[in-house]
C-alpha cells in the first residue's frame, strides 16, 4: 500500500495526516486489498482476468523458489539484483541470499539482524542494502560476510546505488546521502525541503556523464555532481495543485529513465516529462499520473499510470502510441522489455506480456499467491520477479501463436500540460530549471576500516534514526 508520510508533530498521539488515510487510500491508485471500513466495496475493484483468452504467447516459468519472508507484506523497495552471473535477493527479515539464475540453485544465504527495505544493488564484489532502521550496509557478494554498516537519519525506502566509488542512498525525509564504496565513509548529504504530505517511499539515484538526478517530493527533479553534493540544477516537473495538502501531492517516486541527454521522468498526481539533462530545461510535459515507473527504448516509452492502464509514448513529445486497459487497477508494476515484449505483474502473482508495438495482452501465468511489488528484472533474455511472500522466480516468454490475445486502444490522447497557475507567493520563475549556488554540504563522519566482524570501527553519520 502507498501510504502517507506525514510531519513528525501529532494531535492526540496521532501522526498529522493520519486522519486522512481513508481518503488517502482511494486517491492513491497504488494501494493493493485494502480492508475497506465499515464493509464497504473497493471502489476500484481489480479487472478480472480474461480465462478464456486466447493466449498468443505465455510466460513460462523456469524455476521458483521461495526466499525467506519476502516483505512481510509491505511495500518496500526489495528486488532482485543479477550480477556476475549471480541473483541476489534480500527479505525484511534480513535474510540475504544469493543464487543461480539459471536454475535456482542457492549458492549462499546469511541471516542478518537488519529490518531490509531497499536493495540490492550489486557491484563488484560489492552489495548494498538500506533497513527500515536507517541502516546502510554493504556486503561481500562472494559469501554475505558484512564489510561496513552506516546509520542514516531516516528509513530507506529506496534502492542504493553504487555509482562508480560512492554507494548513494535517498532516505525518506529526502535527504540524499554519500558514502564510501571501499569503508563506509560519509562523503556528504544534501537535504532537500519536503511539503507536509509526500507518498512513503523515494525514488532511486540515477547515474549520468556528469552526476546522478533524483526525484524528489513536491514534483521535483535535481541533478547533482558527485563530488560534493551539489546540485547543479533543480526543476520542478509538476507544481503542487489543488486546496489540501492531500490533493498536492505531487512526488516523484519513480525512478527516472535516462536516454542519452534526456531524462524522462512520472509524478505522481502530475505528470509525464522529459527533461534536457545538460540544462534541465523541461522538454515537454503531458498529463499522465504515475509512481510504478517506466521504461524505455529507441522509440517509445512505456509507462503504468496510477490507474494501472498501461502506456506507450513518443519520446520526441510525449504523444500516445498505444494504451492497454486490461489490467486497470490490478497494482501493476512498471514494464520492464523482455524481447520484443514487455513483462509487468500484478497484486495477484500474475506476470503478464504485452506487446512492445501495439501493446496487445498476449498472455499470462501466475507464479506466486502474494502480490509482485516491483518491476521485473531483466537479464540474457529471462525476466526475475520477487512477490511479496519471498517467491523468486525466473520467466522466459513461449513462441508467439499468430492469434490470440487482447488489443489495446491506438493513438490514445495525452494531453500537453501547460505549466498551471502557481500559488500565491511563488514566484512565475519557480517552475524553470533553478542553478543552486554552491553551499556546504553537512559535516560528514570519518571513517576506518571495517572491524574483524565485518562491522565498521568508525564513528556513524551523526544524527538519531526516528
Amino acid at each position: 500500500m502507498r501510504s502517507l508520510n506525514p510531519a513528525t508533530s501529532s494531535r492526540a498521539g496521532l501522526p498529522v495526516g493520519w486522519t486522512c488515510a481513508a481518503a488517502l487510500a482511494v486517491l492513491l491508485g497504488g494501494c493493493a486489498q485494502l480492508p475497506w471500513l465499515g464493509g464497504e466495496r473497493d471502489p476500484t475493484p481489480p479487472t478480472p482476468l480474461d480465462k478464456k483468452m486466447t493466449q498468443r504467447a505465455v510466460p513460462q516459468v523456469l524455476w521458483r523458489t521461495r526466499i525467506g519472508k519476502g516483505t512481510d507484506e509491505r511495500q518496500l523497495r526489495l528486488l532482485p539484483a543479477v550480477a556476475d552471473g549471480r541473483l541476489y535477493a534480500a527479505d525484511a527479515r534480513g535474510g540475504v541470499a544469493a543464487l543461480s539464475p539459471g536454475d535456482g540453485r542457492i549458492i549462499w544465504e546469511r541471516k542478518t539482524d537488519f529490518p531490509f527495505s531497499g536493495g540490492p544493488d550489486v557491484q563488484g564484489d560489492t552489495l548494498v542494502l538500506g533497513s527500515t532502521d536507517g541502516d546502510l550496509v554493504a556486503l561481500s557478494t562472494r559469501d554475505g560476510a558484512q564489510r561496513w554498516r552506516a546509520q542514516l537519519d531516516s528509513e530507506v525506502v529506496s534502492v542504493p546505488r553504487i555509482i562508480g566509488d560512492l554507494v548513494l542512498v535517498h532516505t525518506v525525509d529526502d535527504t540524499l546521502y554519500a558514502f564510501d564504496r571501499a569503508d563506509g565513509g560519509e562523503r556528504w548529504r544534501y537535504s532537500f525541503p519536503a511539503p507536509v504530505l509526500t507518498l512513503h517511499g523515494t525514488s532511486s539515484p540515477v547515474a549520468t556523464a556528469e552526476g546522478a538526478i533524483i526525484g524528489v517530493s513536491g514534483g521535483r527533479l535535481v541533478h547533482v555532481e558527485l563530488e560534493r553534493g551539489l546540485p547543479l540544477w533543480e526543476v520542478i516537473i509538476t507544481p503542487p495543485r489543488g486546496r489540501s495538502e492531500l490533493e498536492r501531492i505531487a512526488d516523484v517516486d519513480a525512478e527516472p529513465v535516462v536516454v542519452g541527454d534526456t531524462a524522462y521522468v512520472a509524478t505522481y498526481n502530475g505528470d509525464l516529462a522529459a527533461v534536457d539533462i545538460p540544462s534541465g530545461d523541461v522538454l515537454w510535459r503531458r498529463e499522465l499520473s504515475a509512481h510504478a515507473g517506466l521504461s524505455a527504448d529507441a522509440t517509445a516509452l512505456y509507462i503504468t499510470d496510477s490507474d494501472d492502464n498501461l502506456w506507450a509514448a513518443s519520446p520526441a513529445d510525449g504523444a500516445g502510441l498505444w494504451r492497454q486497459e486490461g489490467l486497470r487497477h490490478r497494482r501493476v508494476t512498471a514494464p520492464a522489455l523482455l524481447g520484443d515484449d514487455l513483462v509487468v505483474a500484478d497484486l495477484d502473482g500474475y506476470v503478464h506480456l504485452l506487446s512492445r508495438r501495439d501493446g496487445a495482452l498476449l498472455g499470462f501465468e501466475r507464479v506466486a499467491r502474494a502480490r509482485i511489488g516491483h518491476r521485473p528484472v531483466v537479464a540474457g533474455g529471462v525476466a526475475y520477479v520477487y512477490a511479496n511472500d519471498g517467491t523468486v522466480a525466473a520467466l522466459r516468454p513461449s513462441a508467439r501463436a499468430a492469434t490470440g490475445g487482447a488489443a489495446a486502444v491506438v493513438s490514445p490522447a495525452l494531453d500537453r500540460d501547460d505549466p498551471p497557475p502557481l500559488p500565491p507567493g511563488v514566484a512565475p520563475e519557480a517552475a524553470a530549471p533553478t542553478r543552486l549556488p554552491p553551499t556546504d554540504p553537512a559535516p560528514s563522519s570519518a571513517a576506518a576500516p571495517a572491524g574483524e566482524d565485518g562491522s565498521s570501527t568508525a564513528p556513524q553519520a551523526s544524527g538519531t534514526t526516528p
